[in-house]
């Protein structure tokens, strides 16, 4: 199966019926139709662009589920990588530095064994909703789509669950998932949901050892698992 996308027919992706209003209202949008128009224009280009399938994460993490939110920057950008899923890998695909470093922090402070594999796709449907700020990017280059449009669906999908999943952990790793920081507080705050916002850099090899908030170290699982567990959720992370 081509791990690339071939169409932009968003119409035709799955995802959860809740999260169907959101996602169409975009699709509607001025922003969903300039975000379609330059898709379609880097594949009549010749442009590999990845995932196949850019919204995966909202057809395995239903809204009613969410109770931890990972939000990364865009998908990885090599062959064979991205499948839809913040930080996430298909079995058999070799790990990616920055996930390579996330089982390493799960391992000093959770005692988890590093996996075999790097799918995540058991978190996501355990209620970690994986996403990125931008949902699709093109070959061997990092943040190609970021400002086309995906960032008006994702801080829609952010507001949704910061105004109905409670309770609900946000870990958010490096500036482009802390910059939603200000969004998530204000809205939960609004409506009154039960949410703990997680920040720290990104958990990428050049940045998860430095100041002033590294990666590796932070405590990020156990802080939301211990936070979670008080609140009835005791397996998600």
């Amino acid at each position: 199966m081509d791990d690339r996308l071939e169409r932009w027919e968003p119409e035709q992706w799955p995802v959860a019926p809740d999260w169907k209003l959101v996602v169409d209202a975009f699709l509607a949008s001025p922003a969903g139709a300039q975000l379609g128009e330059f898709i379609r224009g880097r594949l009549a280009a010749g442009a590999t662009i990845f995932p196949p399938r850019p919204l995966r994460a909202l057809e395995l993490t239903p809204l009613h589920k969410v109770r931890a939110v990972i939000l990364g920057q865009d998908p990885y950008h090599g062959a064979g990588q991205a499948e839809g899923l913040a930080f996430s890998v298909a079995r058999g695909v070799r790990l990616p530095p920055s996930l390579r470093n996330i089982f390493k922090e799960r391992l000093a402070t959770l005692q988890e064994p590093v996996p075999e594999h790097g799918s995540l796709v058991e978190w996501a449907r355990r209620g970690v909703l994986l996403l990125n700020t931008s949902l699709t990017v093109e070959e061997g280059q990092a943040g190609s789509h970021a400002k086309k449009g995906w960032e008006t669906l994702t801080d829609a999908l952010l507001e949704q669950v910061a105004k109905t999943a409670s309770p609900c952990v946000y870990l958010l790793w490096g500036a482009h998932a802390q910059a939603k920081a200000g969004l998530i507080e204000r809205t939960a705050l609004a409506h009154g949901c039960d949410a703990l916002i997680l920040q720290a850099n990104h958990p990428s090899p050049l940045s998860a050892l430095r100041p002033p908030a590294p990666f590796l170290g932070c405590g990020h699982f156990l802080t939301a698992r211990q936070w979670l567990a008080v609140r009835g959720h005791p397996d998600v992370l």
